[in-house]
């Protein structure tokens, strides 16, 4: 399976400009809401029509504004999951499912039934969708697209309207018919645990703008955009820039042999090869590392030479502490610094349990920010 979307679309506030391929996979688009990502589904299924551009799904055109072509939904062979499921009323589930089969009367049954094992759906076989939970209904919804024998999957933000138990068991089932699945899916999500969970690759849309797809490795460990981090769940991101000669240094060090300056955080830090153009830099909350008094390797070379920025090591001050669920946010601010923004350290409950312990009256400690977990960002 083979889907090539290279579409322009005029939104209210913005132009949306789609343009990416997709084989056998699952590919998510990932974005606030309102930045486009349903519109390109909308487009793709039909839906919804293009300013200009073209949308060819297996060899076929499905859509070619210089050619003059836009085929109607029911030719595209597309499944397309809406968030509110968008089951026929008035049918039994049972009724739905065989209303899009194609082929005898045997093989739809056969069909039929195939959804209704697949997502446990027999004992409500004749149940209307009002009398279903949501949970329920998604999963009728999927066993009809199924049904339609669909050479394309699109799904908008499929489990939105879920409780997070509810939630993980359809993300289950969903990877089950991936697996079972001989076609592709596209998928719509702001829920960056969900796309990096279930899909291949991820193209990020900021305001209608869709960044280069990556492996759902490489978006989350290099980003490269602002948009792009901080829709992978970053909270500590910082206008940055290369070296950092006449940088005012809070603790009145000499910066000029930093790789770059963190200015909302007011810190120099080597980060290796630094992009002349580079604009931000940002650190996931759970890289952050404690340096034990007792750890006096690191500790003791910044302080015996504070004309430097050795190994990344800076003095903090714990400015609020507030507890998750399983762990701890910490936010603190460089020590000697009451205009810097404060950065956000997670870690577990039992390790802050311990550190806090051993705090010196003034609730200062160091932090080391280990250079291969800096994300650098041009734009």
């Amino acid at each position: 399976m083979e889907l090539i979307v290279d579409i322009e679309k005029q939104l209210r506030n913005f132009p949306l400009r789609a343009k990416f391929t997709m084989r056998d996979e699952v590919f998510a688009l990932l974005g606030a809401s309102g930045c486009g990502k349903s519109m390109t589904l909308k487009c793709i299924a039909g839906l919804m029509k293009p300013d200009r551009g073209h949308i060819e799904l297996d060899g076929q055109v499905l859509y070619d504004s210089e050619q003059g072509i836009d085929l109607p939904p029911q030719q595209r062979h597309i499944g397309y999951l809406f968030q509110s499921y968008a089951l026929f009323p008035n049918m039994t589930i049972h009724d739905n499912i065989a209303f899009v089969a194609e082929g005898s009367a045997e093989e739809k049954e056969r069909k039929v039934q195939e959804g209704l094992h697949r997502f446990h759906l027999e004992e409500l076989s004749g149940a209307y969708p009002a009398e279903l939970s949501g949970g329920q209904q998604q999963r009728a919804a999927l066993a009809r697209i199924l049904a339609a024998d669909a050479h394309l999957l699109l799904l908008d933000e499929p489990f939105s309207a879920l409780d997070n138990y509810l939630k993980w068991q359809l993300e289950l089932e969903m990877l089950e018919v991936f697996q079972s699945y001989h076609g592709a899916a596209l998928l719509v999500s702001h829920d960056r645990g969900e796309v990096y969970r279930l899909a291949d690759r991820i193209a990020v849309i900021n305001r209608g703008q869709m960044e280069h797809p990556c492996s759902r490795e490489e978006i989350f460990e290099a980003p490269g955009t602002l948009a792009a981090t901080l829709l992978t769940g970053c909270k500590n991101v910082s206008a940055a820039r290369p070296g950092t000669a006449g940088a005012e240094s809070p603790a009145g060090e000499n910066t000029e042999d930093a790789d770059l300056y963190a200015g909302d955080w007011q810190l120099p830090l080597h980060a290796g090869e630094v992009p002349e153009n580079v604009h931000y830099i940002g650190l996931r909350a759970h890289f952050i590392l404690y340096c034990a008094p007792g750890d006096r390797s690191q500790v003791e070379a910044a302080k015996a030479h504070p004309d430097s920025v050795l190994a990344n090591v800076h003095r903090f001050a714990v400015t609020r502490v507030i507890e998750d669920v399983f762990s701890y946010l910490v936010m603190v601010r460089r020590a000697d610094a009451p205009d810097a923004r404060s950065l956000r350290w997670e870690l577990p409950k039992e390790d802050w349990h311990h550190i806090a312990s051993t705090l010196p009256p003034d609730q200062t400690l160091w932090l080391y920010f280990p250079p291969d977990k800096l994300m650098l960002m041009e734009q």
